[in-house]
């Protein structure tokens, strides 16, 4: 029941009928029709999520919508899936033989899959080709925790960097289903044996996409340290030092989990430490997506307050606290109501504690069941598609409320995009993001 072939080795019926290959592509076609969804309900509200990730926008209004093109590529995808899981049933009929020796027919879509984003297809295929495109150079770019200049995309960079960190153990299951494939009487739809291929790998992979996070609020710091502009206006580059502490939490909870699980299972220091990593994790974490990642005041509008109060604040009316404003909230809304953003700060605070759980490899073996794990991956991929919404938003009035104008399209006449311009410190503007 726990997910460790050295405790139990019978398929789950779980297992059996949603095998581990296919839980890992319903996630990654679940994420494109997530970003569709994205893009057309930010585009009903007239929010331009192309500009601001500086992709090219259509050339006319008679041009289908961006959003559209992501549902016809999800919807192929989702099509070949089903039919492929399709046949999966009707061969194995839930039994265990057949279910390990069909095992190829699931990585076989997963290749398909990858073949969608890795090969350029030709344009009569009728999918999006510029799109795709523009995902390979962003991923060969964050691969090695790189990041765009302002003007050629920095903001789209961030957020497919902090999109692979909510699929972390996606990409470590991904791992396990190839490795127990390619290993001598392995098969790819056994009960997931998360130790395959030696001790160290899966708390590598899952510890990989906040690595690159770091590295890239690190190169951020480096370009405000480099930069012309006066300090006093853009900061020291404490707020990129500190995202990059916040990305740096996660690494002694992937620590303290490999400790428990491989070497160190019965020790009640570990286990405490862990739970303090977690702890910190979370809670830091989730302090960022409210204060920095989504501008709202919950935590510090008393601060902001005197600043307004002593002029010292930006004349950013959005973030000025008449008593017009929602408390805790900022001025301008454009989600909903504000009823809508304290459910979604209570729903971030208790799904940010799944995601400390998910960076957890001794989970595995403890008491979960595979359908438990696959439930907590889901909630993330959730809580990060919820995200998007407040973190586009956010950017987007950032961009368009500035006191020097908007941004987008002018270069404000210094041949810099917004984003450099609001590198600030870490109490005043906020820039950088999970």
């Amino acid at each position: 029941m726990d997910g460790d072939p050295a405790v139990e080795s019978e398929l789950d019926s779980f297992s059996l009928t949603f095998p581990l290959p296919y839980r890992v592509a319903f996630i990654v076609v679940l994420a494109v029709w997530g970003w569709g969804l994205n893009l057309h309900y930010l585009h009903m509200l007239k929010i331009d999520v192309p500009a601001l990730i500086r992709y090219p926008g259509r050339p006319s209004p008679h041009h289908p919508p961006h959003h559209r093109s992501v549902y016809r590529l999800a919807a192929v995808l989702s099509c070949i899936f089903g039919f492929s899981l399709f046949v999966f049933w009707i061969f194995t009929r839930r039994d265990k033989d057949l279910v390990l020796a069909w095992d190829w027919l699931p990585l076989t879509y997963l290749a398909v899959l990858l073949a969608f984003v890795a090969v350029p297809l030709p344009r009569t295929a009728g999918l999006p080709h510029a799109g795709r495109a523009r995902l390979r150079s962003m991923v060969r770019r964050i691969a090695l925790g790189g990041i765009a200049e302002a003007k050629d995309g920095k903001f789209g960079d961030i957020l497919l960097a902090d999109v692979l960190t909510s699929y972390a153990k996606v990409l470590g299951d991904l791992y396990v289903a190839v490795c127990m494939f390619l290993r001598t009487g392995g098969s790819a739809t056994a009960r997931p044996d998360r130790g395959c291929g030696g001790v160290v790998v899966i708390p590598l992979i899952l510890a990989l996409p906040s690595l690159i996070r770091l590295r890239q609020c690190l190169i951020e710091y480096g370009r405000v340290r480099r930069g012309p502009l006066n300090k006093e206006a853009t900061g020291w580059g404490g707020q990129h030092l500190a995202n990059a502490l916040k990305y740096s939490t996660a690494f002694p909870v992937i620590l303290f989990s490999a400790l428990q699980r491989n070497w160190m299972p019965d020790s009640a220091a570990v286990y405490r430490l862990w739970v303090a990593a977690c702890t910190v994790n979370s809670l830091y974490s989730f302090y960022w997506d409210v204060a920095k990642d989504w501008d709202l005041t919950l935590f510090n509008s008393a601060v902001r307050s005197r600043k307004s109060s002593s002029g010292s604040n930006n004349n950013n009316p959005d973030y000025s606290h008449s008593s017009s404003g929602p408390f805790g909230l900022r001025r301008t809304l454009r989600l909903g109501p504000p009823q809508l953003y304290y459910g979604v700060v209570a729903l971030d605070l208790v799904l940010r504690c799944t995601w400390s759980l998910k960076l957890s490899p001794h989970l595995d073996r403890v008491a979960d069941f595979e359908s438990s794990i696959f439930v907590v991956e889901l909630l993330e991929v959730l809580r990060r598609w919820i995200w998007i919404f407040l973190r586009v938003e956010t950017e987007w009035i950032r961009n368009n409320n500035s006191t020097n104008g908007p941004a987008i399209g002018l270069g404000l006449g210094l041949g810099l995009g917004m984003d450099d311009i609001m590198l600030g410190d870490f109490q005043n503007r906020y820039e950088d993001e999970d």
